[in-house]
């Protein structure tokens, strides 16, 4: 009897964790779209972006990591998860989901956190990103440019609110990955405030 009644409960157990998971992931991009509305948000509102506004009206696509995060001593990693759309000719795509993440070697202490827009310019770097395990860098034969530095030339202009050891922060080696469980979990009402928040700046 002890055993039958285990067996149910370790079923019932599984059945919830089932169950659990879409509603964990609706959740979890639920959330990462308001913090990347709120991004966007702030990106207006710095006066490095009014200044590069007119030189990115032809952007391909954005790229949004709202909480991209840097830690450790001596050992540090970054990452974070992040929002791609695409300019369409009404506006802007769907959301896709992707993470983004990188290891580092230095002497670094705490932990820090950064929000990220990478506005993409290039059909060549927008097809990297999309064809999944996407790495920044000298190697991929693209320019990776800080809007503040004047955005001009680069395939991809990074805007960050970053402060201390985020000011000379660079994305060589980082790579950007599909994120399959995200991209596969139903879709809400974040996702049309973003669009429409988005349509607002570009």
């Amino acid at each position: 009897m002890k055993t039958l009644f285990s067996t149910l409960a370790a079923a019932v157990t599984l059945t919830a964790l089932v169950f659990a998971a879409p509603a964990a992931q609706a959740s979890d991009k639920s959330e990462l779209l308001h913090d990347a509305n709120a991004t966007i948000n702030n990106l207006k509102h710095d006066p490095a972006f009014g200044t590069a506004r007119t030189m990115l009206q032809n952007a391909r696509a954005v790229y949004i990591v709202p909480k991209l995060v840097k830690g450790g001593f001596i050992f540090g990693a970054e990452g974070g998860d992040g929002v791609l759309l695409r300019r369409t000719g009404h506006g802007w795509s769907e959301p896709k989901y992707y993470s983004m993440g990188s290891a580092s070697f230095g002497l670094q202490a705490g932990l820090e956190q950064a929000e990220l827009v990478f506005i993409i310019n290039s059909d060549a770097a927008l097809a990297g990103i999309e064809h999944g395990n996407f790495k920044l860098g000298a190697g991929a034969g693209l320019t990776v440019v800080n809007l503040s530095s004047g955005a001009e030339g680069g395939d991809i202009v990074v805007w960050t609110s970053g402060s201390g050891a985020y000011a000379g922060l660079t994305f060589n080696g980082s790579v950007i990955s599909p994120d399959k469980d995200m991209n596969e979990a139903p879709a809400g009402p974040q996702a049309d405030a973003l669009r429409k928040n988005l349509a607002s700046v570009w």
